[in-house]
């Protein structure tokens, strides 16, 4: 749901019924005087419902009047609220409070094995919801690995051995699992504890993957990943240095080795490429800003950009409380904002240039500067390529073209600053010929056009 809204532009609210009663859902009973057939009566009313007044108020604070109401758990309401959901997901009404217009209402809930909880519905509830079954897949979740990064070791791991990605089983001992949060949970530990120098070991991935055998196999596949970096010498490689003796050894090598390489050199060139099109994102902001106010009489050039800023900030903000702003766009907002700010600051110390040629001057040296990133980016990927087109058969290499055409990284970089050899191994792919190549794509960052 965080996607779709990220992707639409709507606003997200998400609420968990596994801690609701009677009164949060329908608000609190109120007495108020009615006249009927001129008569003077005393009438129960209600307050409005808390998740109502929720959506509400995130309509007020962001100014998005669309938006998806997320509601989880929904099969572990109390049998005392059964009624009270029929009427909500019939009508999207709580008493007498309805969601507001533009808000769809969508709901999940585990299956009852999965959660002692769990009330089974009824065919009169059935019947009111348009149902979709959830099943494990593992090429979905890759997509969204690549696409948040999830710890490449992780990943390759999970690519040469599948079975694992998932895995619920029934010991003496009680239930031993394995899930996809469990493996994205473990893989952002994992990049906290290697940021600040702590050894990985079985005992931290048991926390995560509470399957004994599944922990102890990625535990020695996590110490094997960094081995095989090491040994391949993977930044020799990835700077088109290496000797005929590696591409030897690595044609001799076991497939989970070779497979594990390219995960290796994936995950550097991702980096890399990564850091291009944020860096890229970040610039395309500025200069939308730049675009905005380069009119601007010279005299008022500092106030018109910081106006300019005030309001991308206050767009992102509304973003932000809706839940509708991923954390790379907020990222870039954030950047793009603080340098636009300490452009204007310095005009201050150049009283003979306008804060417009002044952030001219910056954005363009910025804009050299990606240039050259995407250039190094670029040559990193062919050397890769390359490396594996010497040391790998044909199944390698496939395995290769496909990693680099399912993640979304590599394929947006490539879509925009081309790659000769991974055209030259994909020209059924026409939708990337197509793409532009980097003095193309950087001409869109023209301050002066």
């Amino acid at each position: 749901m965080k996607q779709i809204a990220e992707e639409v532009g709507v606003g997200l609210l998400s609420y968990s019924m596994t801690h609701h009663t009677r009164q949060s859902l329908l608000g609190l009973p109120y007495i108020e005087n009615r006249t009927y057939n001129g008569k003077e009566c005393s009438v129960s009313e209600y307050t409005m419902s808390e998740i109502i007044a929720s959506v509400h108020d995130l309509i007020e604070s962001s100014g998005i009047s669309e938006g998806i109401l997320f509601i989880d758990e929904i099969n572990c309401v109390s049998e005392t609220l059964t009624p009270v959901m029929l009427q909500f997901l019939q009508y999207k009404v709580f008493g007498k409070h309805k969601v507001p217009d533009g808000w769809i209402v969508v709901a999940a809930g585990n299956p009852r094995e999965y959660n002692d909880s769990v009330h089974e519905f009824d065919i009169a509830t059935w019947d009111r919801l348009k149902r979709i079954d959830v099943e494990p897949d593992f090429d979905v979740w890759k997509e969204f690995a690549y696409t948040t990064s999830v710890h490449p070791a992780i990943i390759t791991y999970l690519s040469i051995k599948r079975d694992n990605f998932f895995n619920i089983s029934s010991t003496v001992d009680g239930k031993r699992f394995v899930t996809a949060r469990g493996w994205d949970d473990l893989g952002r530990m994992i990049e906290l504890y290697e940021k600040n120098g702590i050894a990985v070991d079985e005992k931290l991935i048991s926390q995560y993957l509470q399957n004994k055998t599944i922990a102890a196999d990625f535990a020695n596949y996590y110490d094997l990943y960094y081995k095989y970096k090491k040994e391949y010498s993977v930044e020799d490689i990835l700077n088109g240095c290496a000797s005929e003796e590696l591409c030897q050894r690595v044609r001799d090598a076991r497939f989970d080795e070779k497979y594990t390489l390219i995960g290796l050199l994936l995950e550097s060139c991702n980096n890399a490429m990564h850091n291009v099109i944020k860096e890229e994102k970040t610039l395309e902001l500025q200069a939308e800003v730049l675009r905005k106010c380069k009119h601007a009489p010279e005299a008022a050039s500092k106030q018109a950009l910081l106006t300019a800023v005030d309001e991308m900030e206050k767009k992102t903000e509304g973003l932000k409380i809706v839940g509708a702003l991923s954390s790379e766009k907020e990222w870039a907002s954030l950047k793009a904002a603080a340098a636009l700010r300490n452009v204007a600051q310095n005009v201050q110390n150049e009283t003979n240039l306008s804060a417009i040629t002044i952030f001219k001057k910056y954005l363009n040296t910025e804009v050299s500067r990606l240039k050259a990133s995407a250039s190094a980016a670029s040559k990193m990927l062919s050397n890769a390529i390359n490396f594996c087109d010497k040391a790998f058969r044909e199944q390698e290499i496939s395995i290769l073209m496909v990693e680099l055409t399912a993640n979304t990284t590599s394929a947006e970089f490539i879509g925009r600053y081309g790659c000769a050899e991974y055209f030259a191994h994909n020209k059924s792919l026409l939708v990337y010929e197509r793409g532009l190549n980097i003095d193309t794509r950087l001409k869109q960052l023209n301050v002066d056009d």
